[in-house]
């Protein structure tokens, strides 16, 4: 297992990493179903939480062989394998989901996502063994990853209420900490254009759950004519919502984020926050459609933030990770005003639609800003 050429020329994602994310589609609509379900029972706070500790393990999984392929990849017959045996482990993450912010039952969820992290031990052993120049970095990893592993069985096995959350903290910053503390043996050769691009890919998997949701919308403005206009509202409100997430996030190139380990390590990490944020704003659109047939008795403010909010973290987080460096002083300010807007504009009337005006103020600052920071 040779590294990769970080300046490989024409690198893109491959058909095994297209099909890995396919597996993901599936956790993130099951995470963000339960999410739905948790917020319109009135249950905010502990949906929330619940919906950030299994999405940590879709994300935290996918992010890790995303990075390792980007370096390593193979495409040999038990590379090909291995990938397909942390699929398996996606896939019984994606069945324990429900379980585990329903009931706080993460036991699925440690089996498939120890499944998924002990096939990536493999992977990093046979890094070792056919890499001489990386071996310290790949033994750090499948050291650091085993230890992390059974520890997070132990939380499990232990069910000790007291040590619920603070074990889960505790043990998610270890994971953080493993990348960390194996690169400083010696970087892996990513390819920046290659990493950039699986992240764009999978942002896309987390929007096209949004538009779903919208579709969901007008589905249901069908079946309820007596709410036809609120509900189209939605449904146009969410894609021109959905569409300016996408258009903020691909509206510079983000590989140059990546010259440095600190960079490097920004980009990865803040990324959690945006794809959670993506994958929590279909849930605030199924959430809106409910509260407008009546299928919830959430205050109309709260209702409307579980999609307000996560959008602004979305666009906040992209502003903070890719575009704040690259705009002049007045766009910056104009941005984060008008993300806060998003946000805020939960407290009052016609959020949906005074969120949508301020993300196409956003798509206008970033158009008109083109030419003078990226010809």
């Amino acid at each position: 297992m040779a590294p990769r050429d970080p300046a490989e020329p024409h690198r893109t994602a491959s058909g095994l990493e297209l099909f890995f994310d396919l597996v993901f589609v599936v956790a993130v609509s099951i995470a963000s179903g339960s999410l739905h379900h948790f917020e319109a029972d009135g249950e905010i706070v502990s949906g929330v939480g619940q919906y950030l500790a299994v999405f940590f393990a879709i994300w935290w999984a996918w992010m890790n062989f995303t990075w390792f392929a980007s370096a390593f990849d193979t495409d040999d017959w038990l590379y090909r394998v291995t990938t397909i045996v942390q699929m398996a482990g996606a896939l019984v993450v994606a069945a324990g989901a429900k379980p585990a912010m329903e009931h706080g039952d993460f036991g699925l969820v440690v089996i498939g996502y120890v499944v998924m992290r002990l096939a990536m031990v493999t992977q990093w052993l046979r890094a070792a063994a056919g890499s001489p120049e990386h071996r310290a970095t790949a033994l750090r990893y499948a050291s650091g990853i085993t230890v992390v592993q059974a520890l997070w069985v132990l939380w499990w096995a232990a069910d000790v209420e007291a040590l619920y959350y603070v074990g889960f903290v505790v043990l998610a910053a270890a994971e953080l900490a493993v990348p960390v503390w194996a690169e400083r043996a010696g970087l892996t050769p990513s390819h920046p254009h290659h990493i950039t691009e699986r992240y764009g890919l999978f942002t896309l998997i987390l929007l096209g759950e949004s538009i779903l949701a919208s579709a969901n919308a007008i589905i249901d403005a069908i079946d309820h004519d007596e709410k036809l206009a609120p509900l189209v509202t939605i449904a146009v409100t969410g894609l021109v919502l959905a569409a300016g997430m996408w258009w903020v996030y691909f509206a510079r190139p983000q590989h140059e984020r990546l010259t440095t380990m600190r960079g490097t390590f920004t980009f990865g990490y803040v990324h959690y926050v945006i794809f959670a944020a993506a994958g929590a704003f279909s849930a605030g659109i199924e959430v809106a459609i409910d509260h407008d047939t009546h299928q919830t008795d959430l205050d109309a403010a709260v209702a409307a933030a579980t999609t307000t909010v996560p959008v602004a973290l979305f666009v906040l987080g992209i502003w903070f990770l890719a575009l704040r460096d690259l705009l002049p002083r007045w766009a910056n300010i104009a941005f984060v005003a008008l993300g806060v807007g998003i946000g805020a504009s939960a407290l009052g009337p016609f959020s949906l639609v005074v969120a949508a005006a301020a993300m196409i103020a956003i798509v206008v600052i970033l158009e008109v800003t083109r030419t003078r920071t990226h010809p």
